[in-house]
């Protein structure tokens, strides 16, 4: 994957030119991934960046404390520090304001296409309780299977709820724990007996089957979804 350092914009030379070489090397490869329904880490980090300039835009603050700083003055006895500002050339900033619009433009293209991506994925998995639904739903098994497949892939799963500074978050951690082959004698409800009877641990798991009706790539694609419908789905609250 060709990366975008995230100060990308005001390391090395400030050239109009050579920064869209730079970006658009990158949106390339993205592109590239999403033609073959890759979305992770591609979209999560065209987001990251695209809110980065979209922040720049709106505080042209954020572009010189970008830059680096050299000591003015200094006052050992009061710990008083004061700075002067390598950058100061105005034709300087005009160009990294000329490199966020065109960067801003370019990426919203890219975004419009991993989001049509993810949003047909997302209507073509199906998330359904299996057997009995816990109580507990903190923790449990997820299966993924894809129709045209016969492999069941089983994730344990453990949901952590953490506070930011407004609003709690939940986020969710998977491990492949087994896999299975999906037959007649072989259903979900088959599978999931096997699982208590092999994680003792964990007597009536929680149990949730991902269901796909196209194949898509599992670690770039269905995981990362099937996640997200899964945090979802669960109502954990506390």
């Amino acid at each position: 994957m060709t990366e975008l350092n995230n100060d990308w914009l005001t390391d090395g030379l400030i050239d109009f030119e050579f920064k869209k070489y730079v970006l658009l090397a990158y949106l390339k490869d993205v592109r590239q991934n999403f033609r073959t329904t890759k979305l992770y880490p591609f979209l999560a980090d065209l987001v990251y960046h695209y809110k980065n300039l979209m922040n720049i835009q709106e505080n042209k603050k954020i572009i010189y404390e970008k830059f680096p700083k050299v000591i003015k003055e200094a006052d050992f006895e009061k710990l008083k520090l004061s700075y002067e500002k390598i950058i100061k050339d105005n034709d300087v900033m005009r160009e990294i304001e000329e490199i966020v619009l065109f960067a801003i433009e370019e990426i919203e293209g890219v975004l419009r296409e991993g989001r049509e991506i993810y949003e047909f994925v997302e209507e073509n998995v199906d998330l359904v309780p299996i057997g009995i639904s816990s109580l507990y739903k903190k923790e449990g098994y997820m299966l993924i299977n894809e129709k045209q497949k016969n492999d069941v892939n089983v994730y344990r799963y453990q949901i952590t709820i953490f506070e930011g500074p407004e609003e709690k978050y939940r986020g969710v951690h998977t491990t492949l724990i087994d896999q299975f082959e999906k037959s007649i004698i072989s259903t979900y409800e088959d599978i999931k007996m096997t699982l208590i009877r092999k994680h003792r641990e964990l007597p009536n798991p929680a149990t949730y089957l991902v269901n796909a009706k196209f194949a898509f790539p599992l670690n770039e694609t269905l995981l990362p979804i099937a996640k997200r419908l899964l945090v979802r789905t669960v109502n954990i609250t506390a």
